[in-house]
């Protein structure tokens, strides 16, 4: 069984319509035969994002709150939540001294190779639409899916 860490830029692709939304909803049709992972963090930037597109017109505040309901069930019952703990923080820092990532993006990969060292043995593939993410966690030797990539 697999374990898919996703990173916010792919999560909210199973609540708002856009490019990688088909990807991710196949990805979560799944649930039986993979595990899914998610930075705790992560919900506080689902709840930003859904609401930023509520305030620019792109989701009705029914469909808004409605997705951010389902989020914080699904978190809380599908998901393993990967805690943010100063060997999160500090392997952060040191990924934001190789890679060009802004601070919360080197957050969520860090998370991601926690959990990974956490579950031995355990393949972890890191998803993400974040260009420059996805090319850290490639140079970090992790496996990662970019769901509206080629």
């Amino acid at each position: 069984m697999a374990i898919y860490y996703l990173e916010t830029s792919a999560l909210v692709k199973l609540y708002v319509h856009e490019p990688g939304t088909v990807q991710m909803l196949r990805l979560a049709g799944a649930l039986g035969r993979n595990r899914f992972a998610a930075l705790t963090l992560a919900q506080i930037e689902m709840r930003s994002a859904i609401r930023r597109r509520e305030r620019a017109g792109d989701i009705d505040s029914k469909r808004a709150t409605m997705a951010l309901h389902r989020l914080q069930l699904r978190l809380e019952r599908e998901f393993i939540q990967q805690l943010v703990t100063d060997r999160v923080l500090e392997r952060a820092a040191q990924l934001i001294d190789r890679y060009f990532l802004r601070g919360y993006d080197a957050i969520q990969l860090a998370g991601c190779l926690i959990l990974k060292v956490t579950l031995p043995g355990e393949p972890v593939t890191f998803v993400s639409a974040d260009k420059e993410l996805v090319e850290a966690a490639e140079s970090e030797r992790i496996a990662v899916f970019e769901p509206s990539g080629p």
